[in-house]
Order: structure tokens, then sequence, then C-alpha cells
């Protein structure tokens, strides 16, 4: 596994990798790995904390269960400056919503796999990275979602 300290406006956070795909971003310093799919990623996410990127395009590989596979791969699909609640994830996953927040909580890729975007039906819901719901406020209004936030 390789990694790549960047800074952002959230603090130090951490890509990792293997076998050339995403697997994990972390809050916290790290080495500076020069892996291409980590240098790349490192690009595209300083071009989303400056405004310039609303997309991914990254290999990512999820390890995990199979759902915990297809609820990042759903939060995914949930695109820039928009949102979706627990519930509606549940309702397309066939799944309930507490399942739902379980796989969010569980998202080892935050930010790129966007879990930040599923709210609570009258709540903004949790968010397991450092900094919690403020950091989850301070990403949505960074994609003019804070519509919604008040």
């Amino acid at each position: 596994m390789t990694e790549r300290m960047m800074h952002s406006p959230l603090g130090p956070l951490t890509l990792l990798s293997s076998d050339g795909a995403i697997t994990g971003l972390e809050w916290r310093r790290g080495a500076r790995d020069d892996a291409p799919e980590l240098v790349k990623a490192e690009a595209q996410l300083t071009g989303y904390f400056e405004g310039k990127r609303k997309l991914f395009d990254l290999p990512c590989r999820v390890r995990g269960s199979e759902f915990q596979q297809r609820i990042c791969a759903r939060m995914s699909a949930i695109p820039f400056g928009d949102t979706a609640t627990y519930g509606d994830l549940a309702a397309e996953l066939g799944v309930p919503a507490q399942a739902v927040g379980t796989g969010c909580g569980g998202n080892p890729i935050p930010i790129i796999i966007p879990c930040h975007r599923v709210l609570g039906a009258a709540s903004l819901g949790g968010f397991s990275a450092k900094g919690g719901v403020e950091t989850k406020v301070w990403l949505l209004r960074h994609e003019g979602a804070a519509g919604l936030l008040i």
C-alpha cells in the first residue's frame, strides 16, 4: 500500500492506494509517495477544493462487503451540489435507512465517494471523518448545496 499526503482547506489528507487504485482517504499526515494514481488523485482533489472540478475520474477500489461496495457505488452517482436522503438510498437498495447510514460511515474514500451528500430526512445526519458534521457542512457549502442548511 502506498500513500500520499496533501494539504487541504480541511487539514492534511492522506490518500491510500494499492495495485493502481485509490483505496482510502484519511484525515492525517502521511508519506508523499509518487504513485501515478496518488499524484492524479491529489491533482483532482486540489481542483475540487479550488472550485475547478466537480467530478472525479479516478480508479477506486472499495474494500468491504458487497453491500459496502453497493452503497459506495450509489453515493458516487450523487452529482456535485445535489443530495439524497438515507431513506432515498434505502428505498433504491431495498435495505433499512440505518443500514445506509452504516454504509455511509464505512466509506473508505470520503469526498471522492461523496458520503457527505447523504442527509437525514429532517437533519444533516452524521459524518464520520475528522470534524464530523462541521466538515460535512463545509463540503456541502463548498458544492453550493448550502440552501439545504438554512
